[in-house]
């Protein structure tokens, strides 16, 4: 456990805070001297993670917190989102047709996918009213 790190931090449900987070996952990458395009990455993921949650998961439109941790260990870095939206699983949603050219494309969506192509494991969870992310990567 002795090379385990980790790093949380909350933010409030504003599309306004995705540059907060912008600039923490680059401290975190320096610190942990991860790759600048694996920090790339890492940002566009969590950009996409949150900015769902922050347009779909807040019908009543108050104050919500969203909880972010990355940690890394043993060359496995982990990344769980929760948030107390209503549930929605971003994992269930339809892959993007990517052959399609784009201006037939569904609007959205194209997120998940490129989740997916960043990432090796996503896993969705719903547990005390929580939606939970939970993202993998080797590095």
């Amino acid at each position: 456990m002795g090379n385990q790190k980790i790093k949380q931090f909350v933010i409030e449900n504003q599309i306004k805070e995705i540059s907060f987070l912008a600039e923490k996952i680059e401290k975190i990458a320096e610190e942990w001297d991860l790759s600048p395009t694996l920090a790339m990455n890492l940002n566009l993921v969590i950009e996409e993670a949150v900015s769902n949650i922050i347009f779909y998961a807040f019908p009543d439109k108050a104050k919500h917190e969203i909880k972010i941790s990355v940690s890394i260990d043993k060359q496995i870095l982990t990344i769980i989102i929760t948030d107390d939206g209503i549930p929605f699983n971003p994992l269930k949603h339809e892959q993007p047709d990517i052959n399609l050219p784009a201006e037939e494309r569904p609007v959205g969506g194209l997120g998940i996918f490129l989740m997916s192509q960043i990432m090796d494991e996503m896993e969705y969870n719903r547990k005390k009213n929580e939606n939970i992310l939970t993202l993998k990567k080797s590095i």
